[in-house]
């Protein structure tokens, strides 16, 4: 998952939750009181102190000495967004469908799949990825699999709307 922070006046700043490392993780579950596997449900569920968790302690790799108290974003200055290969995880699922389904056709899963661009850090590459798999499945071949995470993009459990312009990830 991907924290889009929008300072007041600024620019989108991304920043990767799997970005972290062991240590770090420990620090933010530490400070805002959850456990990991918590800390990454509430960035899905866009938390607030999650989100702000994860992005103070990457934003601690450039400012060493910010401290939490330090960093209050507002509260619609945070969002969180699907990374490329969750997103691809997503439409590859989808598109899946189609092989336990006959009565599912590409344009069902295309019309299924219509919120993911808004819920993608990249919502070109999003677009792009669904076309390419609509335009696969459609040609009657499989997509192509992509090397996927053991898990696949959970659904989104928010109803918060997209903020800001999204730019792309993070490097």
């Amino acid at each position: 998952m991907i924290v889009v922070y929008t300072p007041a006046g600024g620019e989108p700043e991304l920043y990767d939750a799997k970005s972290l490392l062991t240590s770090e993780a420990s620090i933010v579950a530490r400070t805002v009181d959850m456990k990991w596997p918590a800390v990454k449900e509430g960035i899905l569920d866009e938390d607030l102190d999650a989100m702000r968790g994860v992005v103070w302690v990457l934003k601690k790799r450039a400012q060493p000495t910010l401290r939490f108290g330090e960093f209050d974003p507002g509260v619609e200055e945070m969002v969180s967004r699907y990374d490329r290969d969750e997103v691809e995880a997503w439409v590859d699922g989808a598109f899946g469908l189609m092989d336990a389904d006959s009565e599912i056709t590409a344009a069902k899963v295309v019309e299924a799949l219509h919120e993911v661009p808004g819920a993608a850090a990249d919502p070109e590459h999003a677009r792009a990825y669904i076309e390419k798999c609509r335009a696969e499945a459609e040609a009657g071949k499989d997509p192509e699999p992509q090397p996927q995470p053991e898990t696949s993009a959970p659904a989104r459990k928010t109803s918060a709307r997209k903020t800001s312009p999204s730019s792309g990830p993070s490097s």
